[in-house]
């Protein structure tokens, strides 16, 4: 066990790629991971869990098919199971996403923005 606090602001310098999570921190079977994101992402949906966006630096729209999102510093919103969405940032946004373990950022959709699973840094 890490004693350490874990320090948000220096993992987001660790790296530049968007729409690429990286896990921060693990409690029982979900991963906390930050993410940069920057322009539109694909639409997807994850059939058997929500899905927690807390935006820490930034504007982040989450598009739904019914009405959109938008998250500003500090805003925290759940995309519930099975409801597919589409995040979108004008500008560059940091954001800490709360996942179960082994969740495929694009769902069941494959694409370019598919990200590598389960990376530290």
């Amino acid at each position: 066990m890490n004693n350490q606090p874990i320090n948000i602001q220096e993992k987001l310098t660790k790296f530049h790629t968007f729409w690429s999570p990286k896990v921060v921190a693990e409690m029982n079977n979900y991963q906390l991971k930050v993410a940069k994101f920057s322009g539109e992402f694909v639409w997807h949906k994850h059939d058997d869990t929500d899905e927690v966006f807390l935006v820490v630096k930034g504007e982040l729209t989450i598009r739904m098919r019914e009405e959109d999102v938008v998250l500003k510093n500090g805003d925290l919103f759940v995309v519930p199971q099975g409801v597919e969405h589409c995040p979108y940032a004008k500008e560059e946004c940091h954001v800490i996403l709360i996942e179960p373990k082994g969740v495929i950022n694009t769902g069941e959709v494959k694409s370019s923005l598919t990200a590598e699973n389960d990376v530290w840094i």
